[in-house]
This record gives structure tokens, C-alpha cells and sequence, in this order.
């Protein structure tokens, strides 16, 4: 993790510059969270992310059914050495004032790519919306 001191400026352009190097996939299909208490957990093999809490395993599934809570999910692989921190609170900021929409954010690790990943969620209403809004920031020079 880096450490580091800029302006707000200078955090921007290197965001912005993280960003345009990330890979991004967009998820055709909604995902939804589904619970399992600790005692009774197993694995449903299309979850992209698993956490837990004291009580519960939660598991992030390809949604199955509109009774769920259902999200627009879209993903960011970061490239090596190319120092991300502080892009999860950039991003979700400005999302959230720009569009209104909240977002979730599960984060892992994978070495062979560069390190961390994060899968996103947002309100699956404002999901192209959201698309097109990374899309812009992608674009900018």
C-alpha cells in the first residue's frame, strides 16, 4: 500500500490515470447477495465473493429472481505497480454526486494480476447509467 502526499489535483490526475489503465468488465446480468448462517455454509460455485460476519456467510450470485435486492456489478483489475489508493472512496464520490447512487464495494487479491480487484455493485435502475458514467472517466486525457 502506498503512502503518499498530494493535492487534490494531483490525487485526480493519478486516479484518473489508474482508472483509464484498469481492466474493466461491465456484468450483463444483476447479482444479488444471498446468506447462509456459518453452521450451514457452503459454496454456491457461481459466487464471485464470499464474507462473513458473526453470524452469516454472504455470497455475491448471479441474481435469480426479482424478490432479491438486485445490483449492477462491474469490476476493476489494477495494473501492477500503478499506486490505486484512494480509488474506491474517489470513485464511489464521485458517482454518488454526480448520479445519487450508493455503491458496495468487495474487494480481493489476485498476484497473477496485478494485486487488487474490486468487484462493485450499484442500484441495478442507474446500471447503464453508471456504465457510461466510468466509460467518460476512462476517456478523459
Amino acid at each position: 500500500m502506498y503512502v503518499s502526499h498530494e493535492t487534490l489535483g494531483q490525487t485526480e490526475a493519478r486516479l484518473l490515470q489508474v482508472i483509464r489503465r484498469a481492466e474493466f468488465k461491465a456484468y450483463a446480468q444483476p447479482y444479488c447477495f444471498i446468506e447462509s448462517p456459518i453452521a450451514e455454509f457452503s459454496v454456491d460455485s457461481s459466487a464471485l465473493a464470499l464474507v462473513r460476519d458473526e453470524l452469516v456467510w454472504s455470497q455475491l450470485v448471479p441474481a435469480r429472481s426479482d424478490e432479491t435486492e438486485n445490483f449492477g456489478l462491474f469490476s476493476f483489475h489494477f495494473e501492477a505497480g500503478l499506486d490505486n489508493s484512494g480509488f474506491v472512496g474517489w470513485l464511489a464520490s464521485k458517482i454518488k454526486a454526480d448520479l445519487g447512487a450508493g455503491l458496495f464495494v468487495v474487494c480481493g487479491q489476485n498476484s497473477r494480476r496485478g494485486g487488487i480487484f474490486d468487484y462493485w455493485g450499484c442500484p441495478v435502475a442507474l446500471t447503464e447509467e453508471v456504465f457510461r458514467y466510468i466509460d467518460a472517466l476512462r476517456a478523459v486525457d
